[in-house]
């Protein structure tokens, strides 16, 4: 029995043995396989790879085969033009480098010497833009300059400083095309004479057809700010216009320029003898790319019926500098935002007071935040005596709140009763319940008229100050992980401290008014700063800047006017010599007393009819 139990206990352990052997070789088995498995896939990538770029190659290879025959096909007397090597030309001055190129012999990019992007990478213009015209290359036949190669000439240094590129396009028949480009000195004009010899041939009924196309890339902080303050701008009839939310428009009258405009830079064609007619298409980038717009510019001329002719344009492609600006072209300096359509109103006061103040300061003192500073306490100190007039008003309200809040006890619910007495009691002290408002109808245009200077003003950019990276952009002391809905993705300390002192203005301001039973009325001074919040987050944190040190002025003053130069004993007492004098009612006291009196015998009586 115990030589059984032993075999059996043997084959137990063997058929373990036995299992484990097979099951350890089947895995090296597995393992070895799979190993072959991702050997063979990755020969098999790498072939079919390999197949794909030589197929990709062999289809570009055709492609280019292809267009290259198009091409010659449709050049016509052009057809040394029709294939060539694109090569590019520079001309610099002080402040540009312009690159050309021969293939449409036109702009291939503007660098801004002074200007660098979001990216402290100098800024870039016009490198995804496109000018183009058809020419008749022969008969039945045309063709677009923008496919052909023009022939580049030297470039000249003339004896006034400037510099001329001329590049030529030369037909079999003695036809001839001639971009002539020149660049003075300490200039973002770039002067382009379009010459034909053969015109009456080379365009149908003497109509030259361009063709402007621009995209815009981001130079800002972020695009979304940076697409909403762009826009298209021209001068139609010599007369300023513009489109933000429309997405096309056609022109009736002759047109003088067009400007494809972002926040702080443009692209402006400008026609010196005027286009006849045209339209333009633009539409703003939805993603989140750096692209921001695509403007699509066709603009016809009608040029003289000559054998030769010479057609001058002129490119501005540059900052939005009001004083550059004004001097390019009529109507140009309107391209810089001062204030349009329902708030053209604040232009002149940009124009004519905020603009010369600002640039005053600015010539003496360096950091634009102090200037800010200095502007915010201009801006106080002229409006100082319609403010003190309010203050004053203010003063007065407080030094009624004990009557009124009596008169409230004794009234009860008789809202109108209260409000009746309530401008009695007004009129014998001599008060203005409206004068109190003063401040904030004053505010209203000054802050339209500084959002309008502050998005536009080209010398807050990249300017710091303080915490402020930018003062032209929102200042951020923290990211966040996610977006809140009208409020953005960072907090600005700049709106945080604007939002403060507005509280502090409101609670101030309640503690001077009569108490509301109106829940609308109690709470919307503390509603407003909220709403502050979200407007304030992503403006400019020149404009926070100058709300915060606004709202520290009016604290300031507040406190210093009613603690030590309104004398409260005094007013009470000229409230009580008022009251004395003889009375004479407005036509209006008159008309609100008997509209009130009224409503309460109305009241009265649907009181009466609801007990019976």
């Amino acid at each position: 029995m115990k030589t059984d139990k032993n075999t059996v206990i043997g084959f137990v352990l063997l058929g373990i043995l036995m299992f484990l052997y097979f099951w350890y070789t089947s895995q090296q088995q597995n393992a070895i396989i799979e190993m072959k498995k991702r050997e063979e896939d990755s020969l098999s990538k790498v072939a079919a790879a390999r197949m794909k770029l030589v197929d990709t190659v062999a289809l570009k290879t055709d492609s280019l085969k292809r267009d290259s025959a198009v091409r010659v096909a449709v050049a016509g007397n052009f057809t040394d033009a029709a294939v060539g090597q694109e090569q590019e030309t520079a001309i610099e001055n002080e402040l540009v480098k312009v690159n050309f190129t021969n293939k449409g012999g036109q702009i291939k990019s503007v660098v801004l010497k002074n200007y660098k992007d979001a990216n402290n990478q100098l800024v870039v213009l016009s490198n995804n833009s496109s000018i183009s015209y058809a020419i008749n290359t022969a008969p039945a036949q045309s063709a677009t300059i923008d496919n052909l190669y023009f022939t580049p000439g030297a470039l000249t240094k003339n004896a006034d400083g400037s510099q001329t590129l001329r590049y030529t396009l030369s037909a079999a028949n003695g036809q001839s095309i001639t971009h002539e480009f020149s660049l003075q000195p300490n200039s973002y004009k770039i002067g382009w004479k379009l010459e034909m010899n053969g015109a009456a041939q080379l365009l149908t009924n003497n109509a030259l057809n361009l063709n402007w196309t621009v995209a815009t890339q981001q130079m800002e902080r972020t695009s979304q700010y940076e697409r909403q303050v762009s826009n298209i701008c021209f001068s139609e009839d010599n007369e300023f216009d513009y489109i933000s939310s429309n997405t096309d428009h056609t022109f009736e009258k002759p047109a003088q320029w067009v400007a494809v405009v972002q926040q702080f830079f443009n692209s402006t064609l400008i026609a010196d003898n005027s286009f006849n007619s045209g339209s333009i298409k633009w539409a703003r980038a939805t993603d989140s790319s750096r692209n921001l717009a695509t403007a699509t510019s066709t603009l016809q001329m009608k040029v003289p019926t000559a054998a030769s002719i010479s057609v001058p344009f002129h490119f501005y492609v540059g900052p939005n500098e009001y004083e550059i600006l004004a001097k390019q072209a009529p109507e140009m300096d309107k391209i810089v935002n001062l204030g349009r359509d329902m708030y053209s109103f604040v232009r002149p006061i940009n124009k004519y007071i905020i603009m010369n103040v600002f640039d005053f300061f600015a010539s003496f003192v360096k950091n634009y935040g102090w200037v800010i500073l200095l502007l915010t306490l201009f801006i106080r100190l002229v409006t100082a005596p319609l403010t003190y007039s309010s203050y004053l008003s203010g003063a007065k309200m407080k030094a009624l709140r004990p009557e009124l809040d009596i008169l409230k006890k004794k009234m009860g619910d008789d809202q109108q009763g209260f409000a009746m007495e309530q401008m009695k009691l007004f009129r014998e002290a001599g008060v203005n319940p409206l004068g109190g408002c003063i401040p904030a109808l004053l505010q209203i245009p000054i802050f339209f008229a500084l959002y309008s200077f502050f998005n536009s003003e080209i010398a807050l950019r990249g300017q710091a100050f303080l915490w402020s990276e930018d003062l032209s952009s929102f200042d951020s002391i923290a990211n966040l992980p996610f977006t809140i809905p009208a409020f953005g993705n960072h907090i600005s300390l700049f709106t945080i401290t604007a939002v403060i002192t507005s509280f502090l203005i409101s609670i101030y301001n309640m503690s001077m008014t009569p108490t509301q039973d109106n829940p609308a009325l109690k709470y919307m001074p503390y509603i407003f700063p909220f709403m502050l919040l979200f407007i304030f987050n992503s403006l400019p944190s020149a404009l926070t800047w100058y709300y915060t040190v606004s709202n520290v002025v009016t604290l300031l003053l507040q406190f210093v006017i009613q603690n030590y130069i309104i004398d409260h004993d005094k007013i009470l007492a000229k409230i009580e010599a008022k009251r004395k004098a003889p009375k004479t009612k407005s036509k209006w006291q008159e008309r609100y007393e008997q509209m009130v009196d009224s409503q309460k015998k109305v009241q009265e009586l649907k009181n009466k009819t609801t007990k019976k």
